[in-house]
This record gives structure tokens, sequence and C-alpha cells, in this order.
């Protein structure tokens, strides 16, 4: 596998495949060698994962206080006396 098919696949395919890492190992029966190959490719598809799930959270609180800033200018935001 090349690290640049790694990093061009989406969050879903990276996930998968990161399940799919994952059980293999559950599984058993690999070799020392298999085993830490697969682990290490485990890592990196949990890094990639955590580094678009970062990405997503990021851009979703730029956009929630944007929303925010243009309702506070509309006057949507301010203290309302009750």
């Amino acid at each position: 596998m090349s690290k640049n098919t790694e990093n061009d696949q989406s969050f879903e395919e990276a996930f998968d495949r990161l399940e799919q890492t994952v059980r293999k190992l559950e599984e058993g029966g690999l070799s020392l060698e298999e085993s830490t190959v697969l682990f290490e490719h485990g890592i990196k598809l949990a890094q990639l994962c955590n580094e678009m799930l970062s990405a997503t959270d990021m851009k979703i609180t730029q956009l929630q206080t944007s929303f925010a800033e243009q309702m506070r200018l509309l006057g949507g935001d301010d203290n309302p006396e009750d």
C-alpha cells in the first residue's frame, strides 16, 4: 500500500480499514512480524481518522461561531429582559 492512497481515502474508508486491521489482530494466528506491521498500519489509520475528525470539529466550531456572530449582529442574541 502506498502512503499517497492512504491519505487520499475518505474517513469512512480509513475507519473501515482500521476496523479490518483490528479484527485481524484480534483473530490472532499471526507471526510477530505480521502483527507488528498490522499494528503499525492500524496506528497510522487511527492517526489519519483522528486528524480528519479534528479538522471537521474545527470546521463545525468555526461555522457555529460565525453563525452566532451573525445572530448577534442582527440583534438576535441581545440580552432580553424578561
